[in-house]
């Protein structure tokens, strides 16, 4: 009997206050006087909140454009029919006038808009190799399987990049130029098209396969290019820091969507005369129209933005915190309200005891 006490108190835990629990604690008390000041001053600073950031998101300036080629929506009605039921739809040019009557504040972004295309579907989004992405070698020979059915080609070489995403990477081409003087030639407005991927995306994410002989090209050798492409990813650009798996283009593309109606970036104009923004007078936005949407239902749509303190324009945000800080002072009212009715009575019962 002795040894079987010992041996069951040594598995006891030790009697301090911490393994018993008996540490000093503190349960606030809710009272009237407490929650009611929470719930208002709660309301008041969401509602403070979401008029800054529902302010801001007006002030900001948009102008769009729906150039997926829709009867009687402008010239690029001729470049949807003409790719009507082709894959992939012969090259076709068609062009976007507008005019300003005043200054468009900079910096101005220039994004394009597709509509009904989901790039959040779950085999769509895991269409990808990220190791062949990254630059390694073997990857770039044995694509994932995840890749397929664009993993290899007909001919059995492994394609670069494989995957759906990448097969659907948008080649729209858009060049603005601006008229400053009635009648006057149309000059060609700078677009900067650096940097404007994710700085993790381009520096660490994405990286080219090791150069052979110094030649990109000979790295890619033995592979080929997406269905959908027409020409290699190592001819993406013909500027050496912007080509092959490091194209900005084809990086803000890969980072996929989380809803079927999304905004990428194409450009920013803020060099030369258009540092300050667009300045007033007239626009042709030169289109080449290569990508397909029609036969989903889709829409592309060109969208020239400038931002604010809070980014791009939101009016949701702003919205969602005028609503919670209205709903607090609603309900903030309504425990008032019960307090007053019932505190009279809770004062009988306590004299009554």
């Amino acid at each position: 009997m002795t040894w079987s006490a010992t041996a069951r108190g040594a598995h006891q835990p030790d009697n301090t206050a911490f393994t018993q629990q008996r540490l000093p604690a503190w349960q606030p008390l809710l009272s009237a006087s407490i929650t009611l000041p929470l719930f208002f001053c709660a309301g008041l600073a969401f509602i403070g909140l979401g008029l800054g950031l529902y302010y801001s998101s007006n002030g900001i300036v948009e102008l769009e454009h729906d150039y997926t080629g829709d009867a009687g929506s402008g010239n690029c009605s001729v470049c949807a029919a003409a790719g009507q039921g082709r894959a992939p739809p012969p090259p076709c040019s068609c062009a976007w006038y507008f005019s300003l009557h005043e200054l468009f504040p900079g910096p101005v972004y220039l994004y394009y808009e597709l509509s009904g295309f989901y790039q959040n579907n779950r085999r769509y989004g895991v269409s990808r190799d990220d190791a062949q992405l990254s630059g390694l070698p073997s990857a770039l020979r044995q694509p994932a399987n995840e890749c397929a059915p664009y993993q290899r080609s007909a001919a059995g070489l492994p394609i670069a990049p494989c995957g759906a995403i990448a097969n659907s990477l948008f080649n729209d081409t858009f060049s603005l130029w601006h008229q400053r003087q009635p009648a006057g030639p149309y000059v060609e407005v700078p677009l900067d098209r650096a940097a404007i991927a994710w700085w993790t995306d381009y520096h660490v994410k994405f990286r080219n396969p090791p150069l052979v002989n110094g030649s990109l090209a000979l790295a890619f050798r033995g592979t080929a290019p997406p269905p959908n492409w027409r020409r290699p990813v190592y001819e993406l650009s013909a500027d050496p820091n912007n080509t092959g798996f490091v194209n900005q283009d084809f990086v803000v593309w890969m980072r996929t969507a989380a809803l079927p109606t999304f905004r990428k970036l194409y450009a920013r104009i803020r060099q030369g005369d258009y540092a300050a923004g667009l300045p007033r007078g007239a626009y042709r936005v030169n289109i080449s129209y290569n990508y397909p949407v029609r036969a989903f239902g889709g829409h592309k749509l060109l969208i020239f933005s400038n931002i604010s303190w809070m980014g791009g324009k939101n009016p949701f945000l702003g919205i969602a915190y005028l609503v919670v800080g209205a709903l607090c002072i609603l309900v903030g009212f309504a425990m008032l309200l019960v307090y007053i009715r019932y505190q009279d009575q809770t004062d009988d019962d306590d004299d009554d005891e």
